[in-house]
């Protein structure tokens, strides 16, 4: 594929349509992205050309912390200022049938109705990181569609959903009284990717000693909350609480912005106005220190990464010969001969050869 590459002629009509904001050519077109259609590709490269425009709003958080609940008050606000909004939310996957539960579909019905919300749920077909292996294009498309801002609402799988901060440029996390206190959300890594933390379901008990827990987490993980006393046997405590990280996620935030703790409830909507507030007034630091175009780019860094390692995949596999010097080392390994290692070599060595 190259940079003057078009769709496929198959594919012109369903572009046209695209382009005059038809939401069903949207569906569509996702279809062919999740499925991986031949010309999906050229097709994401043309609608693409122009840049990211929309706000992007990523909400994560385990299981019941009311991410979906949340998601539609804030869609629901977000019509009321005459905005058009898109929804990816990422459902757990269907073991029979291999797409999505449609659990926050479900959730989120009464918005399916307001022809100025467009709502897909995607299965994640056994990837990790919260997300689905092709959430990140479809927040593509949603953007190149037109959407004003998209919101994504990772699967809630608990340990591993760092992946948002590659398809979001404002990362809400949610937590609830009942998901246990600030060192669980240090132990899910949800600290290096917060931008903004929302204790949810705020009237339930337990609820403000959280919010005073993770205010001192931050602090500690900022460093400030021991800044002036001197470090055990000399460790250094800002730098012992950096994890390692272990994803092709962009690193961890930048400084320069202060994560806030909010409380809502988002069957009632309260503390919603001041969370919605707090994402525009985080946009705005996000612009005004250059941030966004940071951020931006290291999407970008990703995203390269991820297309560049399915090619080869493809490519790989798509070999006759890899595929018979599979079968070779395969019987090598039965045999006490071989190793994976040996066979992959052997394989890696032919196609770059």
């Amino acid at each position: 594929m190259t940079d003057t590459a078009g769709p496929l002629p198959r594919h012109e009509s369903l572009l046209a349509r695209f382009r005059e904001g038809k939401p069903i050519a949207l569906a569509r077109a996702i279809s062919m992205v999740e499925d991986e259609r031949p010309g999906f590709q050229e097709f994401l490269h043309t609608v693409m050309a122009s840049g990211p425009a929309a706000r992007r709003v990523g909400f994560t958080g385990p299981p019941g912390a009311g991410k979906s609940s949340l998601v539609a008050a804030a869609a629901t606000a977000y019509r009321a200022s005459q905005e058009h909004v898109g929804v990816v939310a990422v459902d757990p996957t269907s073991p029979y049938s291999g797409g999505a539960l449609l659990g926050d579909r479900i959730r989120m019905n009464d918005l399916a109705t307001d022809p100025g919300i467009f709502i897909r749920s995607m299965a994640t077909r056994g990837s990790l990181g919260g997300l689905a292996t092709t959430t990140k294009e479809v927040v593509d498309l949603m953007d190149a569609f037109g959407f004003d801002r998209v919101l994504v609402e990772t699967v809630g799988v608990g340990q591993t959903e760092l992946e948002i901060t590659a398809a979001a440029d404002s990362v809400v996390v949610v937590l609830v009284p009942e998901s246990g206190d600030a060192i669980q959300a240090m132990k899910a890594g949800l600290m290096e990717i917060a931008d903004i933390f929302v204790v949810n379901k705020a009237d339930r008990p337990g609820a403000p000693r959280l919010v005073r827990e993770l205010r001192q987490a931050l602090h500690l993980r900022a460093g400030s909350a021991m800044k002036d006393i001197p470090a055990h046997h000399g460790v250094d405590l800002g730098q012992a609480m950096k994890r390692e990280r272990t994803t092709d996620a962009p690193p961890p935030r930048a400084g320069g912005w202060e994560i806030p703790v909010l409380t809502t409830n988002a069957l009632t909507n309260e503390g919603l106005d001041e969370l919605l507030e707090t994402i525009q007034r985080h946009r705005n630091w996000l612009e005004e220190s250059g941030t966004l175009t940071e951020r931006r780019r290291e999407r970008a860094a990703v995203r390269i990464r991820d297309v560049v390692d399915r090619e080869l995949r493809r490519v790989a596999w798509a070999s006759e010969g890899s595929r018979e010097l599979l079968e070779v080392g395969v019987d090598r390994i039965s045999r006490g001969k071989g190793t994976p290692y040996s066979a992959a070599e052997q394989i890696l060595s032919a196609l770059l050869r």
